[in-house]
């Protein structure tokens, strides 16, 4: 339905524009708030990561103490069964 009025098309085509650049700002805002919550993902991830990090360097020293503790009983070990062996040994010499 064309105007008859050049004044009622130009407010017509400035409603219109105005409808777009509604449009066009509630779609800004909308990537906005994407933008924010991906953001604080990827700062909750860090958190995380830090705190993963950390308790990774625990579980590893705790892995190496463990590992140094299992040599020390196994030597350990070895030093008794071959002292129970020699013992053995001279009783049955003896």
């Amino acid at each position: 339905m064309p105007a008859d009025n050049p004044l009622d098309a130009v407010s017509l085509r400035l409603q219109q524009a105005l409808e777009r650049l509604d449009k066009a700002v509630d779609g800004q805002l909308e990537r906005e708030s994407i933008v924010r919550e991906a953001e604080e993902q990827v700062q909750r991830m860090t958190a995380d990561r830090g705190r993963l990090a950390g308790e990774l360097d625990t579980a590893l020293a705790k892995s190496e103490r463990l590992e140094h503790a299992n040599r020390e009983v196994s030597r350990r070990l070895v030093g008794a069964m071959e002292t129970i062996r020699t013992v053995l040994e001279r009783r049955q010499e003896g």
